[in-house]
């Protein structure tokens, strides 16, 4: 896969942890959506790229909380 912006196919794949936040005054009432994409980046220019999944996309397109929430432990240390 090419990069976008400069066209180079040195790219790497990295875990992700992005909090996007709505935009201006009204986005301080509207709650905050924490993704975790796997990230593509460009290592010539610094471009990266993700994929949001579907939950977290509807919460950007409605400005609500996600309807079922989702809570994985296979990294906590609930497990042990």
């Amino acid at each position: 896969m090419q990069c976008p912006s400069c066209s180079s196919k040195n790219q790497k794949l990295f875990s992700g942890e992005v909090a996007i936040h709505f935009p201006e005054r009204d986005g301080l009432k509207k709650p905050i959506v924490w993704v975790f994409p796997q990230l593509t980046v460009c290592m010539d220019c610094g471009v990266a790229q993700f994929k949001i999944r579907e939950r977290e996309l509807q919460v950007l397109v409605t400005g609500g909380p996600v309807e079922e929430p989702w809570l994985s432990l296979q990294h906590s240390s609930f497990n042990s």
